[in-house]
């Protein structure tokens, strides 16, 4: 509990603190947890500096989230993918996250391009499904924030 405390919380109240306010800081993180789980890698961390110009968001909310978020991200990339398989009626491609990382390790840009129609449609499936949960995050969020300025005043 120590590490999420100085980790996570502690760094939240700090935004909160310094005068985020308790909506901005839970559309921040819903929408970096959001772009965090997007299965095209190395483009999280672009979007979410793009999305917090764009949208007038807590950047550093935003990378908090989305690097949190990276465990997810590997979690969801193959269902990711046989959901953007589902919707395009694309080929079932055989994959497993070994599979994947030994093209990364022998040729990152062969296997871009071998695996570029499977991420182009887990992409579109992310796109799909993602933009509901996050709403729902963000106003979930937004109470709990509201009641927390009240517990940790600053002086």
């Amino acid at each position: 509990m120590g590490w999420l405390r100085n980790r996570v919380w502690n760094p939240l109240l700090g935004l909160l603190r310094h005068g985020l306010s308790p909506e901005g800081l839970a559309w921040s993180l819903a929408a970096g947890l959001a772009l965090g789980i997007i299965p095209l890698f190395g483009t999280s961390t672009a979007l979410c500096a793009g999305a917090a110009m764009a949208f007038r968001l807590n950047q550093p909310a935003m990378q908090l989230a989305n690097y949190l978020a990276y465990p997810l991200q590997l979690a969801l990339l193959i269902p990711f993918i046989r959901l953007g398989e589902w919707i395009f009626g694309a080929p079932h491609l055989p994959l497993s996250l070994a599979v994947i990382q030994g093209a990364l390790q022998a040729d990152a840009w062969a296997a871009l391009g071998l695996f570029w129609t499977s991420l182009w449609h887990a992409g579109m499936a992310w796109l799909l499904v993602v933009p509901v949960p996050m709403v729902l995050l963000a106003w979930g969020l937004a109470p709990l924030f509201r009641a927390t300025p009240k517990t940790f005043r600053c002086p």
